[in-house]
């Protein structure tokens, strides 16, 4: 109700200065970037420096002077900070300039709020906006700021700001009821998974980096993906199906960005848990973009603030479609783990080498071993086909069939602790011995669950 927007874009002033007295300075491009994100139409661009903001105004004298004619020659209606303003600032400017002002965080939060869909982003979001607009509320019912005082006038005893106060106070109570219930499913979600032994992949990186794109490639899925900052807000989940491994569950998150909003990191919490309860995360960098350095170290500084930064990872470099002469390949570090790789979710080159390395990673060592089994057998031989554990098979003179596998060592304990299997010779020492049949191994009986 706080917070509606015009379905046109409109037209835009940006406002972007270089502060001596910062040492982290935002990008103008990805700014400019931003503003066409949420729908603005940019008719002007006022650039300058300053040693350090102007407590009033954050801009000089002249500079805003400056600002108000570029606003008056364009008729623009928005004026837009890569900054970000205190509320005096902000309605100081909006009073100058007669037009509505916006800095950073709340040209962030414009885009979250049209990007959400489900009701756990709505409600994340919403949350985030409340939270922002309580510290620019005062002074903004200057006509209603005094109470009455006359016979038959006294009202409820509440000045206009102590009733916006009061209903935000509460409604900010009622999301956290909400989101606080969306934790509890997602938590139990989590239990369920790790229950089944189910290891969760979480892609993360940089806004615009390609992670829709790479996960609609992995797992045939259809979520929106676009060349535009914040494609996706909502969190999503689906089944992997890996090599020698068996399932595995893929998230796609929001994108991150330099100097997101502390508020933002808090409202999404409840999704960002889900980074940080991975089994593995894949770092997704734009591999044609210049400054790849500066924006992953953006993502790793996000990481520690959600206690994500010691889960396992594997660096994605993505768009080598658009890097000249960029091959994909496939880095390990001394110990022969996989590191970095390169690909192109959009053309799908690489995917192969992507999901050999997930699954070195996630199987913890793969392990290799001959089965027998017999007719009687066949729900098992079936399951592991179903995990893709099976890398060849023969049938010796009794109908048995003699397969291959190549799975994780902790599941291989777990099949041989609850089936009753003959353990065969691997398929190199067999091929000069067909005739004799594998040594039988004898355990307990039992079933495999999830056959």
């Amino acid at each position: 109700m706080f917070f509606d927007r015009p379905d046109s874009g409109e037209k835009t002033v940006l406002v972007h200065l270089v502060i001596d007295s910062e040492k982290e300075r935002d990008d103008p491009a990805e700014f400019e970037e931003l503003a066409w994100s949420a729908g603005a139409s940019p008719v002007g661009y006022i650039s300058g420096t300053r040693r350090q903001p102007a407590p009033s105004y954050f801009v000089g004298s002249g500079k805003l002077e400056e600002i108000a004619a570029c606003v008056r020659a364009t008729g623009a209606e928005l004026v837009l900070f890569n900054h970000s303003l205190s509320p005096s600032q902000e309605r100081n400017l909006e009073k100058h300039l007669n037009c509505r002002v916006l800095d950073r965080t709340g040209l962030i939060l414009d885009i979250f709020a049209q990007r959400a869909r489900s009701h756990e982003g709505k409600l994340q979001v919403e949350l985030a906006q409340l939270k922002h607009l309580s510290t620019r509320l005062k002074r903004g019912w200057t006509h209603l700021d005094r109470q009455k005082g006359g016979i038959g006038l006294k009202g409820a005893g509440e000045t206009q700001l102590e009733l916006d106060q009061r209903m935000i106070r509460q409604r900010i109570k009622a999301i956290h009821k909400g989101l606080d219930r969306v934790r509890s499913q997602r938590e139990q979600g989590r239990r369920s998974r790790q229950r089944a032994e189910v290891p969760t992949v979480s892609l993360v990186g940089y806004t615009n980096a390609g992670k829709s794109t790479l996960f609609n490639a992995l797992t045939d899925a259809r979520t929106y993906a676009a060349e535009q900052l914040f494609a996706t807000l909502d969190s999503t989940l689906r089944r992997l199906e890996l090599p020698n491994l068996g399932p595995a569950i893929v998230a796609d998150t929001v994108g991150f960005i330099s100097h997101l909003p502390h508020g933002l990191v808090e409202a999404f919490r409840a999704t960002l848990e889900e980074t940080a309860s991975a089994t593995l995360l894949l770092h997704v960098i734009d591999g044609a973009n210049e400054a790849q350095d500066e924006l992953q170290m953006e993502v790793e500084s996000v990481l520690k603030d959600i206690d994500a930064d010691q889960v396992p990872r594997l660096e994605v470099i993505n768009k080598i479609d658009s890097v000249p002469g960029g091959e994909s390949r496939l880095l390990r570090n001394e110990a022969g783990l996989p590191v970095k790789v390169w690909i192109s979710a959009k053309t799908g080159v690489g995917l192969d080498l992507l999901l050999t390395a997930v699954t070195e990673l996630l199987s913890g060592g793969l392990v290799s071993q001959t089965v027998v089994l017999r007719a009687k057998q066949a729900k098992l031989r079936s399951y592991l086909y179903q995990s893709k554990f099976v890398t060849a098979e023969q049938t010796d003179e009794t109908g048995a069939s003699i397969l291959d596998l190549r799975l994780p060592k902790a599941e291989l304990d777990r099949i041989l602790a609850q089936e009753k299997v003959e353990l065969g010779e691997p398929k190199s020492a067999r091929s000069g011995q067909s005739d004799s049949l594998p040594q039988v191994r004898a355990v307990s009986t039992g079933s495999v669950s999830g056959s």
